[in-house]
């Protein structure tokens, strides 16, 4: 269970480096980190990361993609984890 929670931690908190590391080249006009690449991070689990960094840093908030797509993957992972809790106390 453990491994769980550092693989949670970890894609977590990679995901708020990414949102803030292409907010940062978008101001500086350079090479961007691909959309594709932002939303696999979600889905594998960093969509905490990357819907607080998004937030925080106020970034791609004018795309649809993320403003709708991040915030309902991140709520299909809270009830999973919900779910797989219930399962675990029974």
């Amino acid at each position: 269970m453990s491994y769980i929670y550092g693989y949670l931690l970890l894609i977590n908190a990679l995901g708020f480096v990414f949102m803030l590391k292409d907010k940062v080249r978008a101001k500086k006009k350079q090479l961007r980190i691909p959309e594709r690449a932002l939303l696999t991070l979600s889905i594998i689990g960093g969509s905490g990361g990357t819907v607080l960094g998004m937030y925080l840093f106020r970034h791609k908030i004018r795309n649809r993609n993320f403003f709708y797509g991040l915030p309902i993957i991140l709520c299909l992972h809270i009830a999973i984890a919900v779910c797989i809790a219930q399962l675990i106390k029974k």
